[in-house]
């Protein structure tokens, strides 16, 4: 974490800050990706724990499958998230390896190209042992102790009881002291993180050499798949798929993965730090249109911290309300001048009076009392706002055709955008819910009254009763429902009673001008008051971040920096570097001003702006003589002829590895039209 630009003197605080914010967020993160997997890993300990037990009391189920020697196999569909499939996997086998058993094996295609690789990586992995990537093409051993092992399956099931008969004879030994937290016979654990990627070859070949020994170990496979569980069938003939007794498992949706931890992180008072609505959908559509990656999705929720704390002066007041005081009492005249300078406060300082105006330009005790209590009001504004949103997401998530988006942070993003109450899509939701049924709308209103008691905002006492009040009313309203029901049968048996023409005209005509006038019954008079008063709630909480005054110190906006980033492009990175080496290596002897070429810079870099100035084709000698020209440039003339021709060989060398770097770059190629030419690939600038 570098000083910045703006010399700021409490840039050990603001990274002490940054880290100490960063860690609560990663320990917050990796405990709802615990809790996510949690379900999954449980039904997977549950499968393995079905098929060990047949295992090993030799059940009447598995000498079946001894018989027709069937494989139990989990296939545990992941999704296309292939980056965030190494947490799930690690995850998996440390929940084995601590309550299960030690012998988990986890295989990738890049490491098994024949069976020969896959068995020395399977029992090298088993038997705790390194193995030695060159020595893989080699030899099919592999080093235990001092003993080499021939890496076959006879050889894995003899390893296998050796263990497990040790391990047997030291439980029974230290049995009344204290029990294993393994099985007794723990199973062999498989595990294929891409099976997609393994060829067909490899699969078969372990499948069927393992199908004839599942009678004397243990083995359960488990296939990481991506795509579709009909993978298994597409790369394994009938003859193969039949001796694997496969149980599907389907781990959470990647959408819902990255919903609930922008809920969890974003959504909640618990972390002061906030992204702003162009940041949070920079972030949400790399997610969506790139890689379905939650990991990667933290990632840059992790660069937008650094960057905020590394390109805000005042973001040391990104802080809990415990620590807000000692903060703002402790700041200089300049960080005073920094808050003074910010847009929002500009704002705010020109709605008050003249004597406030003056006493918070001028008079620094004066801005630092104003500025906790702004910073409060801040706070209290994220609490009431989180409450109210998650209040108007209860009502829009069960509307048909979902105007405002069926996830939360659909809704948040449009509530930051701009005011949600003077869209399309709000009136379009006021006019469903409008319309909404007694049952779902008493149902939405429970739900509101538990988010809003147990919220920490102490603003919404009133709220409540008000919700609760609407709810008694619709109760009182089935009471009078069903006595108006037994009003009206009274009033038709009195109608049929009547015979006097008179009185049964100047009766129907009664009823035809009551329906004429279509009134509103007292459910749907109900009905719009519930909807006016939610509206009412969302206009008032649901107010956009970027009208609160301050929000600059807690909200990160820079989206066109955080896109830089995240978005790459190599071609410009290229030039730049190729182009001005000082940008990145921070020489000041390789900074040219007019286009110049220095001597001092790398030999690629004067050839690669040599080649800017050059045609379709570039003659090899003109070029080595341009090279030749910049290099010598500033030295002395050497008179000595010998010296000067073995300087002019390493110049020659320097420029032909030159050469061969930009056409490793692809910036040229070799010519057929001339031998002595070279053919430029690349055109305009970047």
């Amino acid at each position: 974490f570098r000083s910045t630009s703006h010399d700021s003197e409490d840039t050990e605080l603001r990274f002490v800050t940054c880290q100490s914010l960063w860690n609560q967020i990663k320990s917050e993160t990796e405990q709802i990706q615990e809790d996510l997997n949690k379900q999954l890993l449980d039904n997977l300990v549950s499968f393995l724990s079905r098929s060990h037990s047949d295992f090993q009391e030799k059940t009447t189920k598995w000498t079946c499958r001894m018989k027709f020697r069937e494989i139990p196999t989990a296939a545990l569909v992941l999704g296309v998230n292939v980056t965030d499939h190494d947490l799930t996997f690690r995850g998996l086998s440390d929940v084995l390896q601590d309550s299960i058993t030690p012998y988990v094996a986890l295989l990738e295609a890049k490491d098994c190209p024949g069976i020969k690789n896959l068995m020395q990586k399977l029992m090298g992995q088993l038997m705790n042992c390194d193995i030695e990537v060159d020595s893989l093409e080699d030899e099919d051993c592999v080093q235990v102790s001092q003993n080499r092992i021939r890496c076959s399956m006879p050889s894995l099931v003899s390893w296998y009881e050796n263990v497990t008969k040790k391990t047997d004879s030291e439980t029974t030994s230290k049995k009344r002291n204290s029990s294993s937290r393994h099985w007794q016979s723990p199973p062999v654990v498989v595990i294929f993180k891409d099976m997609e990627s393994f060829t067909t070859k490899v699969l078969q070949d372990f499948i069927v050499i393992s199908s004839q020994h599942i009678h004397e170990l243990p083995l359960v496979l488990i296939f990481g798949i991506a795509t579709s569980p009909m993978i298994i069938h597409r790369l394994l003939p009938h003859s193969v798929s039949s001796l694997l007794c496969i149980e599907l498992f389907q781990s959470l949706s990647c959408k819902e993965h990255l919903s609930t931890i922008i809920d969890k992180l974003l959504l909640t008072s618990q972390f002061p730090f906030k992204l702003g609505e162009k940041v949070l959908q920079v972030l949400i559509n790399i997610f969506l249109y790139h890689d379905f990656s939650v990991q990667n999705f933290i990632k840059g929720f992790q660069l937008c911290i650094v960057e905020h704390f590394y390109s805000q002066p005042l973001s040391v007041l990104c802080c809990h309300l415990v620590d807000l005081k000692k903060r703002v009492y402790s700041l200089s005249h300049d960080q005073c001048e920094n808050i003074r300078r910010l847009p929002s406060f500009r704002r705010y300082v020109e709605k008050q009076e003249s004597g406030k105006q003056i006493a918070l330009l001028t008079n620094d005790n004066f801005l630092k009392e104003e500025t906790e209590k702004l910073l409060e009001d801040l706070h209290v504004y994220h609490e009431n706002y989180v409450s109210i949103l998650r209040c108007l997401h209860v009502f829009t998530s069960s509307l048909p055709k979902y105007p405002l988006g069926k996830q939360i942070r659909e809704l948040h993003c449009a509530c930051l955008e701009n005011q949600v109450w003077e869209t399309q899509e709000y009136e379009s939701s006021l006019q469903l819910a409008r319309m909404l049924n007694k049952t779902d709308l008493v149902s939405m209103l429970q739900q509101c009254v538990e988010i809003l008691m147990s919220s920490s905002g102490k603003e919404f006492d009133k709220t409540v009763e008000k919700l609760k009040e609407f709810l008694t009313q619709f109760q009182n309203l089935e009471a009078e429902a069903s006595q108006e029901r037994d009003v009206s049968v009274s009033s038709q048996k009195e109608l049929q009673k009547k015979t006097d023409l008179y009185h049964l005209q100047k009766t129907l005509l009664e009823l035809k001008e009551s329906r004429r006038s279509k009134k509103l019954t007292k459910f749907e008079m109900l009905r719009f008051e519930v909807v006016d008063y939610i509206d009412t709630l969302v206009r008032k909480y649901l107010v956009p971040a970027d009208t609160r005054t301050l929000h600059e110190v807690v909200y990160f906006n820079a989206a066109t920096v955080l896109r830089g980033h995240l978005n790459a492009a190599p071609r410009t990175a290229l030039h730049t570097a190729l182009n001005n080496p000082h940008w990145y290596l921070k020489n000041q002897a390789l900074k040219c001003d007019g286009g110049g070429i220095s001597n001092k810079a790398p030999d690629i870099c004067i050839v690669y702006k040599l080649h800017l100035e050059c045609g379709r084709l570039i003659n090899l000698v003109d070029w080595l003589e341009a090279f030749s020209t910049v290099v010598m440039a500033g030295e002395e003339p050497n008179a000595d002829a010998a010296s000067s021709d073995q300087v002019d060989d390493i110049i020659h060398a320097r420029f032909i590895r030159a050469v061969s770097e930009l056409e490793l770059l692809g910036f040229i190629k070799p010519s057929k039209q001339k031998t002595d030419h070279v053919a430029r690939l690349t055109w305009g600038g970047c």
